[in-house]
């Protein structure tokens, strides 16, 4: 059963979105709300993020919007360093500082600022030894960087109890589709 889930997927820029009013965020929103009311029947209580920019900031939002129906369900915030929303604009700054106010649970995996790459590293180990699965947004033909921790986490599932869960660009279309359905039929 998945009580712990770790979501990540593509960073804002990977997918070509510079700015909130993307109309593409909308349909991932609404795949990531849809596998979590699934998840939901079925157990789960805590979505485990980094908080970085893109899906896990959008997941986030989800989450937060579910509460209202779902009160039993929380989310732990991990950031793998300090500040790391300091480079970010003050729009994006200011969205971040939201959801870690909102976190039910917040801290930094490293008391440091950004050093090196070690960090993503822990964090991606810390994250898959203190969950039960992950749902990561990640298609095999767009490459990016949640290619990384998609790998770990398979080497992860093959020597534990482990499920590794994920959005493709299909999953994106199918709710894309049925979105313009409804639309089209109202």
């Amino acid at each position: 059963m998945l009580k712990r889930l770790v979501v990540t997927g593509y960073k804002q820029h990977e997918l070509g979105i510079f700015d909130e009013k993307n109309p593409g965020i909308r349909f991932i929103k609404k795949t990531l709300e849809n596998r979590f009311r699934t998840l939901l029947d079925e157990g789960l209580e805590w979505v485990i993020l980094s908080g970085q920019l893109g899906v896990e900031t959008w997941a986030a939002e989800v989450v937060l919007e579910l509460k209202e129906e779902f009160p039993q369900l929380k989310y732990a915030l991990l950031p793998p360093f300090l500040d790391q929303e300091k480079r970010w604009n003050e729009t994006k700054q200011e969205n971040y500082r939201l959801i870690v106010e909102k976190a039910d649970f917040y801290r930094s995996l490293t008391s440091k600022p950004y050093e090196a790459p070690w960090q993503f590293i822990e964090k991606n180990k810390f994250f898959l030894r203190n969950s039960d699965g992950i749902l990561i947004l990640y298609d095999e033909e767009t490459d990016g960087s949640p290619k990384f921790i998609k790998k770990e986490a398979e080497r992860y599932a093959e020597k534990s109890n482990y499920e590794v869960l994920t959005i493709t660009g299909d999953d994106l279309r199918v709710v894309t589709e049925e979105e313009q359905m409804e639309n089209w039929d109202n």
